[in-house]
């Protein structure tokens, strides 16, 4: 009886504990929606409130890292359960840094308010943030339904995010070499883009924890890539670096 009453307890205390994955996720996902809304429309206001949002998202990594230390410290699972856990730390984590890079997205928004994308620019890099936010969204059903087969879609569509990334680094390289004025437009854009490539990966990590939490198994195919880039840049040698990707992590501001 007592067995059966800890065994309750546990499952209680694990759903909570993806509960609040859950709700951060969709808060990462809405965080990222906005970011990229405010780009389309040179919105600086939704931008600064995106900004303002994340806090929201790093508060609940935190309250989910602490809260399944205590489950291990207390329940010492095994198993599955043990799995369920760490993964849950993991899948938190990247819901951080996803969140992080929607924000370095919104900071671009308040320094190009002014500036006006390129039409085709503006149109792919709508479709790329379109299929990056469709792949969140994804993600976050397969670890609520703890779906190993549409984890494993989700896995092998990266590989058109990168492709989708590799496109728009072409086309922003070519504006930058046939009118400098436009370089530090396209810079911004090209690095916005770059966090919405590095989302994808997230995904796909996401994506790994979930297969594994479902199966007790690791994906043990090669990970699909499609990012051409490494052999673009050597073509060009303009200021591709005035710009940090990854403000937070260098813990610096745009």
């Amino acid at each position: 009886m007592a067995n059966s009453h800890i065994v309750k307890a546990f499952d209680r205390e694990l759903q909570e504990l993806e509960g609040d994955i859950i709700r951060m996720g969709h808060l990462a996902a809405d965080e990222l929606e906005n970011a990229l809304v405010a780009l389309r429309k040179r919105n600086p206001e939704l931008a600064e409130q995106t900004i303002l949002k994340d806090r929201e998202v790093d508060q609940l990594e935190h309250q989910i890292e602490e809260r399944a230390i205590q489950l291990i410290a207390r329940r010492q699972p095994l198993a599955n359960d043990l799995r369920a856990v760490v993964a849950a730390i993991k899948v938190a984590h990247e819901l951080e840094r996803i969140g992080d890079l929607a924000k370095n997205i919104a900071r671009r928004v308040i320094t190009l308010a002014q500036e006006k994308p390129p039409k085709p620019v503006k149109k792919n890099l709508k479709r790329m943030g379109k299929l990056v936010l469709a792949q969140l969204r994804g993600i976050l059903q397969a670890y609520e339904k703890k779906d190993a087969d549409l984890a494993v879609e989700i896995w092998r569509h990266d590989e058109e995010v990168d492709a989708a990334y590799s496109s728009l680094f072409r086309e922003l390289l070519t504006y930058m070499m046939e009118d400098p004025r436009t370089i530090g437009l396209c810079a911004h854009l090209l690095f916005g883009a770059r966090n919405l490539e590095r989302i994808g990966d997230h995904v796909t990590n996401i994506a790994e924890s979930v297969y594994y939490v479902a199966t007790g198994e690791r994906l043990d195919e090669h990970r699909p890539k499609g990012d051409a880039t490494s052999r673009i840049l050597p073509a060009y040698s303009g200021p591709l670096d005035e710009v940090d990707e990854d403000e937070d992590e260098a813990g610096g501001e745009a």
